[in-house]
């Protein structure tokens, strides 16, 4: 047994080298780095994402790459080698031009199912093409199909189609000038799925945020629990593919659930599933998993998820699909350098009714002195396993912020320094309650150190590996694994009842045996009466509240008259500024095309402020000509006339009217102007005095 152990830990040394050089394009996913290597300099690969293109042959996977070459914008499709990770590994198919004709339309599935979180099916249409492509649904997918939009703009001539030849030669102008890649290898298709229409999406503002706020608070004045069963299953397949029907794990109940939660680990163990994430074995399990639902009803399924070997489906009633929203899945790696997906957990969240529930698939590390691990691992899921919202700008949802938390998977937590005989003795005795206290996660739990919170079932059935696969018999290999309940099942949530905890020895394929609960879960249903009551009623108060918040003040003068003003006399003007019940700040601004907020004979003192409720500010208006300003006053160019803008933030704007008269003199006249009036320069007109500066300027310029 130590020589196996010290071969499997030199088997894994080798993975970990061997995946080093691919560990960010293999977590990241993001196949754009490779697109951009087959584009020159000019060339920008702005977002690809991976969608199933349906074409006479069936339906194949291929790279949609939005690009810009030159000014001009196109959709690129590309074949692919399963995970593309360099420029060998991508193909150029076909070039649609981004102009007049082209678009992109969502299409409704056909029996008009429309679940919220199912994969987006979109038609491509440019001149006489059209593609159709169904895209995996989240944020980065409506990310993508928004940025091309954006880029359709009217009076262009139409998109037009290339091949992958036309488009090295450059006979489709702005075309990208593409490397030639070596053949591809066919790539497996994942399984269809029901399209759906994209959700709209609008800001998270302020209002809109107090609003959701206050109807959480009142959530209880119009909705009601309802119970609906829920189905979760978690089955480690070892590798294997399936063999006979499912249907003694899914529909062993005679009651048909509402929800499926169903979840597998160990999907593919070959190194291209690892490296690649691509394998043949979703679409056999999806497949199976589908056909051996309970016959008692229809459903629809609502997401797939998978990293590497870890797969979750979400399967809901036909009936309950217009009931379920806001669907988002996510997946994190732990393994190999704490990152790679060989372990970690995937999830999906949707909010049902008015419920929000998140479903996490985990395998965690193996090997029985590992618990320190897996509880760390436990901890890094729920920190980074993080869902972006539908509405952009609002904060990512976390795990533990759900109203019901299903947790599913092969933990791997063991059986502590049990003896195999002993342990044997009390399986075969069925005193399972005594075997259980030696259980980790059971002791890791009870210390509080992870899965805080979480529920158990009592277990009542015998361990779930290892056996020789095929049969119930337990491991009789090398290794000979000491039998332990690897594969469990928790929740958390006030509203969560379990019905049933078991496992299926009917099915033996695996090392696993395949584990079940069965849930009543209280839901919050909505009565629309009572909601738009409550809704109209927060309205109401807000206005109220918004309207009582306004800043409000009273001016005891707003038309200001400074008479027979002098050459550097001062005058001043004052009025008072009395505020109502709430605290305001006011400041004097410019007016549209204007730098200043008054003309430059004219201050406000204070020009800006802060007034307490009820208190008062006087505010003084002083009218000063000096020799900057007086020279187009006497000539008449200006007068003494303006309007002052008072601004209360948060509030409304008032108008200040100021005028006056200006008594001309020879302060900020020109000599040579002077010089030549007739009369006193008071008793000529201030269009003779314009006239005779013309004159004079012409005369003698200065």
């Amino acid at each position: 047994a130590g020589l196996a152990a010290d071969v499997e830990r030199g088997a894994r040394a080798q993975e970990e080298g061997a995946a080093a050089g691919l560990e960010a394009a293999a977590h990241k996913m993001d196949q754009s780095v490779a697109i951009q290597e087959t584009l020159s300099a000019e060339e920008t690969c702005l977002a690809t994402v991976q969608g199933i293109l349906a074409t006479e042959e069936g339906m194949e996977s291929r790279l949609l790459s939005l690009i810009e070459s030159h000014g001009k914008s196109m959709l690129c499709l590309y074949t692919h080698r399963r995970m593309a990770i360099t420029a060998e590994d991508v193909c150029l198919d076909r070039v649609l031009l981004i102009q007049e004709g082209f678009a992109v339309e969502e299409v409704p599935p056909e029996n008009n199912l429309q679940i919220p979180g199912s994969d987006v099916t979109v038609q491509v249409t440019s001149g006489g093409a059209s593609l159709l492509v169904r895209l995996p649904f989240g944020s980065h997918t409506q990310t993508f199909l928004r940025e091309v939009r954006r880029r359709c703009s009217p009076g262009k001539k139409d998109a037009t189609a290339a091949d992958p030849e036309q488009s090295a030669a450059g006979e489709v102008t702005g075309a990208p000038r593409l490397k030639t890649a070596n053949k591809m290898v066919p790539s497996s298709s994942v399984p269809a799925s029901g399209p759906t229409q994209g959700l709209s999406t609008r800001p998270c503002g302020l209002r809109d945020t107090l609003v959701k706020s206050l109807l959480k608070q009142k959530e209880s004045s119009y909705t009601h629990l309802q119970n609906f069963r829920f189905f979760v299953g978690t089955y480690n397949v070892n590798g294997q593919s399936p063999r006979g029907s499912l249907r003694p794990w899914l529909s062993q109940d005679g009651e048909p659930p509402d929800i499926y939660c169903v979840g597998f680990q160990e999907l593919d163990l070959s190194k291209e599933a690892f490296f690649f994430n691509d394998t043949p074995k979703e679409e056999e399990w999806f497949k199976a998993v589908t056909e051996s639902l309970h016959p008692g009803a229809k459903y629809a399924k609502v997401k797939l998820v998978r990293l590497v070997g870890i797969l979750l489906l979400l399967y809901v009633r036909t009936e309950l699909a217009m009931n379920i929203s806001e669907v988002e899945a996510e997946t994190v790696g732990t393994g190999i350098m704490g990152r790679m997906g060989n372990k970690g957990g995937v999830a999906i969240r949707f909010q049902f009714h008015n419920s929000t529930v998140c479903v996490v698939n985990a395998h965690l590390a193996a090997h029985p002195e590992e618990y320190e691990r897996r509880n760390q691992e436990v901890r890094d899921i729920c920190a980074r396993m993080q869902f972006h919202p539908l509405e952009p700008g609002c904060p990512l949802l976390a795990i533990k912020e759900h109203d019901v938390v299903l947790w599913l998977g092969d933990l791997n937590y063991r059986l502590e320094e049990q003896d195999m005989e002993r342990v044997k003795k009390l399986i075969q005795t069925q005193d399972f309650q005594a075997l259980h206290q030696h259980d980790q996660l059971k002791i890791q739990r009870e210390a509080k150190l992870v899965f805080e919170g979480f529920q158990e079932g009592e277990i009542s059935f015998q361990p779930t590996y290892k056996y020789n696969p095929g049969s119930d018999d337990w491991d009789d290999s090398a290794e000979c694994r000491v039998p332990a309940w690897c594969d469990r099942i928790l929740w958390s949530g006030k509203t969560v009842s379990l019905l049933s905890y078991q496992s299926h020895m009917a099915l033996k394929n695996s090392d696993h045996k395949p584990v079940s609960a069965i849930f009543d879960v209280g839901v919050k249903v909505v009565d629309k009466k009572s909601y738009c009551k409550a809704f109209e009623g927060i309205v109401r108060s807000l206005d109220k509240m918004e309207n009582a918040s306004i800043p409000s003040v009273t001016l005891s003068k707003r038309e200001f008259l400074f008479k027979d003003v002098k050459y550097l006399q001062l005058q001043v003007e004052s009025f008072t500024i009395s505020n109502g019940p709430v605290p305001c700040q006011f400041e004097f601004i410019s007016k549209p095309n204007e730098d200043a907020y008054c003309k430059p004979w004219l201050i406000a003192k204070p020009s800006k402020g802060f007034l307490m409720p009820d208190s008062e500010v006087v505010i003084a208006l002083e009218l000063c000509v000096n020799k900057s300003t007086a020279t187009a006053l006497n000539s008449g160019e200006e007068k003494l006339e303006d309007i002052l803008v008072l601004h209360l933030d948060r509030g409304k704007d008032y108008f200040l009217s100021v005028s006056g008269n200006y008594l001309p003199s020879c302060f900020g006249c020109p000599i040579q102007t002077l010089c030549y009036m007739k009369e006193p320069i008071r008793e000529m007109l201030p269009e003779a005095i314009r006239e005779l500066d013309v004159v004079l300027h012409q005369v003698m310029p200065i």
